[in-house]
């Protein structure tokens, strides 16, 4: 086997840190001078968002006005931030994964606005992304893409933590279809995260 090979084969079994103490293919890491021009213009729309909207406002983000982080949610979308990595047949931009890393990295500096944005375009849309049906994606990434629906994950349970395979949660949609039923716990803002959630995703 050749070093090139053996290399490649190392980066592709790379798990957690063992990037730090093992061999990597220097040709698979890229570097902030490899962005594209549209790359940049990318990154410079997403800091003039945190310039115009969420750095004037984090006494305000802090204090947890209501409806604020909503609101900047819903700028974002309008900008279309919010649907960067979401195909174009969806209302989203459709760009490769380079550019979704590099618009987290730039909104990352958005203090608690990052996690909002996190949360929805990560954990609350991907999921969808990648495992949901041809009718779920058709149905709710639209409505992701333009923050006109917001995404969350409700994880944390007294008895589990952050354990996800350990939650016990379910919610059960009635057989009439017009409510969903609870049963289980969630810790604190979560549980009100996610009757938003379903109040939303049952429209």
């Amino acid at each position: 086997m050749s070093t090139e090979t053996k290399s490649k084969s190392e980066v592709s079994s790379l798990k957690g840190g063992e990037f730090i103490i093992r061999t990597t293919d220097p040709n698979s890491v890229f570097t902030p001078e490899e962005f594209n021009e549209e790359h940049r213009m990318m990154a410079d729309m997403a800091h003039e968002f945190l310039v115009q909207n969420i750095y004037p406002n984090l006494d305000r983000i802090d204090a947890m006005e209501p409806g604020l982080m909503a609101s900047m949610v819903d700028k974002a979308g309008e900008l279309g931030l919010l649907g960067v990595s979401i195909p174009e047949q969806y209302g989203g931009f459709g760009k490769d994964f380079l550019t979704g890393m590099l618009m987290t990295e730039v909104l990352g500096a958005g203090h608690s606005f990052s996690v909002a944005m996190a949360a929805h375009t990560g954990i609350g849309t991907l999921p969808i992304l990648y495992f949901g049906t041809p009718e779920q994606k058709a149905k709710y990434l639209p409505k992701l893409s333009t923050g006109e629906w917001k995404g969350s994950y409700c994880l944390t349970e007294p008895g589990s933590g952050s354990d996800a395979l350990a939650a016990k949660t379910k919610a059960v949609l009635t057989p009439d279809g017009k409510y969903y039923v609870l049963n289980g716990q969630k810790c604190g803002l979560p549980t009100q995260v996610l009757l938003m959630c379903l109040q939303y995703l049952h429209k």
